[in-house]
């Protein structure tokens, strides 16, 4: 649910699950072949898990971040992983990259700069749940276009600074 304002997009567990879902049938829909799926660590775990399902292509992760002060919300310099994990060989031929959103798309730019330098890697698409409007990178896919710029409350975000403690309350009687 938008607020009000614009500022602010609260997603449930079932939204997340929907456009999650959503998303995999805007890829197949356009009809692109793909040999693996590589997801960008950790938002586009999720989604890149659950095309990795449904594709039933092996799946790759990437780690990046630029989120670093208050909680993660302030973006601070941009960190790529040296290496690519895979399940076996090196990633290569045509390429699905994964990510929950396109915010900045600072992060997304950069890295598609990076694997269309890969010589291994033939074609290279990407696709994410969320697209703002003013993002600098427009994903191949994605499901909803924000015309504002709204923070993203993702359901999993209950997890962020909980600790085993915290959790552990939840199961006590």
């Amino acid at each position: 649910m938008l607020t009000d304002d614009g500022k602010h997009l609260y997603v449930s567990w079932d939204e997340y699950h929907l456009l999650t879902e959503r998303l995999a049938l805007k890829v197949h829909a356009s009809g692109w072949q793909f040999d693996q799926i590589l997801c960008l660590a950790r938002g586009g775990m999720r989604p890149g898990d659950v095309l990795s399902r449904v594709f039933d292509k092996p799946l790759g992760i990437m780690s990046t971040s630029s989120y670093r002060a208050e909680a993660g919300t302030i973006q601070g310099r941009l960190d790529m992983a040296k290496y690519i994990t895979m399940p076996k060989g090196e990633l290569a031929g045509r390429v699905l990259l994964v990510d929950d959103l396109a915010d900045s798309g600072v992060t997304l730019k950069a890295v598609v700069e990076r694997l269309r330098g890969m010589p291994s890697i033939t074609e290279l698409r990407s696709a994410v749940i969320w697209t703002k409007k003013v993002s600098a990178y427009t994903p191949d896919y994605y499901c909803e276009m924000l015309e504002t710029s709204p923070w993203i409350h993702q359901p999993f975000e209950e997890y962020d600074g909980m600790g085993p403690e915290l959790l552990a309350k939840k199961f006590a009687v």
